[in-house]
Order: structure tokens, then sequence, then C-alpha cells
């Protein structure tokens, strides 16, 4: 195992690892085991197994659950779910966004996130890189925090596929130097785009996924096959690449500065198309909708490379009366949501678009 010399903390890094080590002295160990929620793509699957390594290895219980399609931790069917398990000793929930609300009531909660707060979640701590420039992704505030219950240098590789996976591969931070030295860029790179492929794929199942990342012991431990795992992620990605290369032949309808791209795909390859289109439609915002993601929703997503734009304040603005907790959050460069069918016709008719751009409900 190739693990990186680690570098001082910079005032930033020790404030996080400040506050994940206050937010844990409030845990009750033994109440029960800490559960790790996180999100399903590379940053939040590696957030989640730096937490759980993390824990593990400073001699706590600890188990994730990876939250998949059309799940958020603020859903009333998370609560009831979260309710009716067992006793806990404590929630981490990393990756998933900054909302209003109690999660699990009575458990001591930590909320570690990098996206745009929407409110402030009951009852909970809160660590959130989103005030800092460059801001960190969640897999390096999580990286930090592991520093408060131990080594974490054998977790860098984990820290780095969240970076170049949330696209901040280039925003100057020390750790992905660090790792690029003592793992290979090309290697990680390599296995972001595998980690990735469960999650688009038609079953979204990121099991695979979060297993390799609990296991290996860095980027060639994901990408060589020692691990049964590893194919299922090839399969994943052969999958996502020709849905991926069917809706990219779908050409775009612009109105008022929005270009649409609308396709019917059981992949999650919404962000995919969004982003290739960015790069050729610069003076617009770009919206990617999949109709066949999920039954009974239109999920999309936005994505601009015209400079000055706020893609969150955009969807604020132009919100249908059913948007909720699924529309909206993200990063003002990268967010989307997902809306019912009378919102979205609601939504694209707002927006300039006629009939031929909405849906039928059922």
């Amino acid at each position: 195992m190739q693990d990186a010399s680690p570098s001082p903390p910079s005032p930033v890094e020790a404030a996080v690892r400040d506050a994940f080590r206050a937010a844990l002295a409030g845990f009750r160990r033994d109440d029960g085991p800490v559960l790790v929620l996180g999100h399903n793509d590379a940053d939040g699957l590696s957030a989640a197994a730096i937490f759980v390594r993390a824990l593990r290895g400073a001699g706590w219980a600890a188990e994730p659950r990876i939250l998949g399609r059309g799940e958020n931790p603020w859903s009333a069917e998370m609560r009831a779910e979260l309710a009716s398990g067992p006793r806990l000793g404590g929630l981490v929930v990393t990756d998933l966004g900054v909302r209003a609300g109690a999660i699990k009531p009575g458990t001591p909660t930590v909320v570690v996130d990098h996206h745009v707060p929407n409110g402030t979640p009951e009852g909970a701590a809160v660590i959130t890189g989103h005030a800092f420039d460059p801001i960190p992704t969640s897999s390096l505030l999580a990286y930090w925090c592991a520093g408060a219950v131990g080594d974490a240098g054998p977790l860098l590789w984990l820290a780095a596929l969240g970076l170049i996976g949330d696209m901040a591969e280039k925003a100057g931070f020390a750790e992905m130097e660090e790792a690029r030295r003592a793992y290979g860029v090309t290697k990680l790179r390599d296995a972001v785009a595998l980690l990735n492929a469960p999650r688009r794929s038609a079953s979204g199942d990121a099991g695979p996924a979060l297993a390799l990342l609990l296991k290996a012991d860095g980027p060639k431990g994901v990408l060589s096959g020692e691990h049964p795992e590893t194919a299922a992620l090839h399969a994943a990605r052969e999958e996502v690449k020709a849905e991926l290369e069917a809706a990219k032949r779908v050409g775009p309808k612009v109105r008022n500065g929005v270009a649409l791209i609308r396709f019917h795909s059981p992949c999650q390859i919404h962000p995919l198309v969004a982003q290739a289109w960015r790069g050729r439609l610069k003076d617009d915002i770009v919206l990617a909708a999949n109709t066949g993601y999920r039954p009974g929703w239109v999920h999309f997503a936005a994505r601009s490379a015209r400079g000055g734009v706020d893609l969150i304040r955009f969807l604020a603005e132009h919100a249908p009366p059913g948007a909720d907790e699924n529309y909206g959050s993200g990063h003002a460069q990268a967010t989307g949501g997902a809306l019912r069918p009378e919102d979205w016709n609601h939504f694209v008719s707002g927006l300039g678009f006629g009939p031929d751009q909405q849906v039928q409900a059922g």
C-alpha cells in the first residue's frame, strides 16, 4: 500500500477536524453503531468510505447506507426507515446537502457537506465547506475529519477520488498533489470513471462500488480485478456508455437562452448529457431532461458555461408550485432536480417552450 506523507494541517483543515471531534464527543458509543449516510457518486461514496474506515479503525462500530435514486435524508420515507431501524450511537450524513429539519430526532448527528445550504438541520452539527475558497469536496472534508480519530494518511486516495469526481482536481488542494504523486493521476481518474458507473446504470445499485472502496488499498485495487466487484462496475460502464451515445444524438431546442435536450433512458446520464452540451452551447443554460430515469418523474440536469450565471438562483426563480427537496440543490454551476409531470410542464412552459416539450402524467 502506498501512503503519501501528510502535509501539516491548514487552518481550515484544523477547524474541520476540531468541529468533527466536538461532534463525535456527543455520540453514544454504547447505544449502537454509527450510521453513515452518503451519496452514490464518487465523492459521496469516497466520503462515506472514509468515515466508515476511519471510525472502525478507531474502535467504533460503523455501517454505511448509500442513498440512491430519489432518496434524500429529509424525506418522509427516510425518516420512517430510520425511525423503524435499530438504535444508533450517532449519524453521519455526507454529500447529501444541508437542509432544515431533523433527520433522526434524538440521535446525535453531524452533517458534512459542500453544496449550497438550503437551511439548518434541526439538532445536528454542520460541517460545510461551502464558504471556503476553494470549496473542498465532501470526501476531502471527510478526510480532514478522519484526522480527528486517527491517522488519515492511508485514506488520502479516497479523498482524491472525490476531488476528481466533483471536478476539483485542479482547485489547488495539496492533498490532490500528494495523491497524484503517490498513486498516479491516471489510475485515480480511471477509478473515478469506474466507480461512477453503477449509480448511473439502470439498476442504480452503487453497492459494488462502495464494497470496493471499503476494502481496496488504492486505485490499483479498484481497477485490477482482484476483487469481484470490479467486473460488475465494468458491465455497468458499458451499459451507461451505450445509453449516453444514443442520448447525445438528440438535438437541443433553444428558447430565451435556455437549451433543452429531452430523452428517455433508464440510466442516470442527464448530468453527462448536460455537461457535454455545455461546452458547445456556451451562451445558453443547458437543461438535459430524462423522462425514463424514474417512473412518474422528469429528472433533469442544469449546466452553463456562461459567466456569472447562478443556476440555483435561476431554478429558484422559475420553480413550479410543486417543487420540493428534489429540486434545485447542488452547486451554482452544476445543479438540477426532479419534477412530477404537471410541475415539469409548468416549468418548461414558463421558460418559453411549447407543448412538444411537455410530458403526459402516468
